[in-house]
């Protein structure tokens, strides 16, 4: 979501592509049965839902490139990287006070049973790692490089794309054994990719980070165009990746050529769910190849959003006012979710349904709308 920039320094495409990113969010956590099932969060292919969340990883990474490089620039590294520590222990801590502990203990007995390693373990599996908290964790992980030249970022991210398949298919989530990663992700289950996320949320994060060089350096047109190739190719490279799952158990290697190893397209579901493994794309195990394809999706997006509305002059009220104020506007949608969702079943026609969700986004936008205009920004 990333810190507002000064008015004198703001890229019209960033806010417009932030501001979209959170009127997707609302409207993918405010579900329905009778919405289509591709806007909505499925966990073994990548749909609609599945793309909003690296939007905002690729925002982060845009805009904390720009800040710290700004700030190194005026007030040095020892100041620059203090405030980068401060802001995100900060975000990590809100995310924890908004998405609470996982599980709960009724008596001092059970709370001295559990012991530290026992709360930890319980209280960090599942809750805590949910957006806010990943953008924090993921901005720590990635600041010794996130200044640094374009192959070293680059080779930063596939490094951590490697180390979470490593430790994920041994050990992390059932003790080595490779079907166990989807059994803890899938069932127990994690969120994300639990608290090792971070890893693979490295590579959207440091796609932002190049799109900002390409935005920094040379033409808009020429702008967008490298960073929509960019996107073709971690496109491309993320499909490839899932294709593995043919290969990997519980599948058996497929014998009828290249055409064997072909999954189904990104946005379709998998024909037989028992096929899934740690190739497939899913937000809930945080995967390398939903990652890798969600940074692709996320750059080819905002490509659209440079030509529309860097070099062409589209602005849109709504996305301006979400975009500029976007940690605010995270923070209230659950809040008014709760208030319309006792009387707005899962159940309803889709008429109702998509009154229900306009109420919801025109209550968020009325508040952050009157904190824009009095100049009130969220930051950390």
């Amino acid at each position: 979501m990333g810190g507002k920039e000064s008015d004198q320094s703001r890229i019209v495409s960033l806010d417009q592509f932030r501001g979209y990113t959170v009127l997707g969010m609302i409207f993918v956590n405010f579900s329905f049965k009778a919405i289509n099932p591709f806007f909505q969060h499925h966990n073994t292919y990548c749909s609609y839902a599945d793309t909003i969340m690296p939007h905002f990883f690729l925002a982060v990474g845009f805009a904390y490139r720009l800040t710290l490089l700004k700030r190194l620039q005026t007030v040095g590294p020892r100041t620059a990287y203090f405030h980068a520590v401060r802001r995100n222990l900060g975000l990590i801590l809100l995310g924890c006070v908004i998405y609470h502990f996982s599980g709960g203990i009724g008596s001092w007995s059970e709370l001295e049973k559990l012991g530290v390693w026992g709360f930890l373990k319980t209280g960090f599996q599942r809750e805590p790692f949910e957006t806010l908290v990943h953008i924090g964790v993921t901005s720590l992980w990635i600041m010794p490089v996130i200044a640094a030249g374009a192959w070293t970022r680059i080779c930063f991210a596939i490094a951590s794309g490697v180390l979470h398949w490593f430790l994920s298919a041994y050990g992390y989530y059932d003790h080595g054994s490779w079907h166990g990663y989807y059994d803890f992700v899938m069932h127990r289950p994690g969120i994300d990719g639990g608290p090792l996320g971070f890893l693979t949320w490295t590579i959207p994060m440091i796609a932002g980070s190049l799109a900002y060089d390409a935005m920094a350096h040379g033409s808009r047109g020429g702008a967008a165009t490298r960073i929509f190739l960019g996107g073709v190719l971690l496109m491309a490279l993320g499909y490839a990746m899932s294709c593995l799952n043919r290969g990997w158990p519980p599948n058996e290697p497929p014998t009828e050529g290249i055409s064997g190893w072909l999954v189904e397209p990104p946005f379709k579901p998998p024909l037989d769910e028992k096929t899934v493994n740690i190739w497939t794309m899913s937000q809930r195990a945080g995967s390398v190849s939903y990652l890798t394809f969600g940074a692709g999706i996320s750059l080819a997006v905002y490509a659209l959003f440079v030509v529309l509305c860097d070099i062409g002059s589209l602005r849109v009220g709504i996305f301006q006012t979400f975009g500029s104020n976007a940690l605010a506007a995270y923070i209230l949608h659950p809040l008014v979710a709760r208030m319309i969702r006792p009387y707005a079943p899962d159940d309803s026609p889709l008429w109702y349904a998509l009154c229900a969700l306009g109420l919801q986004i025109s209550i968020n936008y009325l508040f952050i709308r009157h904190l824009e205009k009095h100049k009130l920004f969220l930051k950390l």
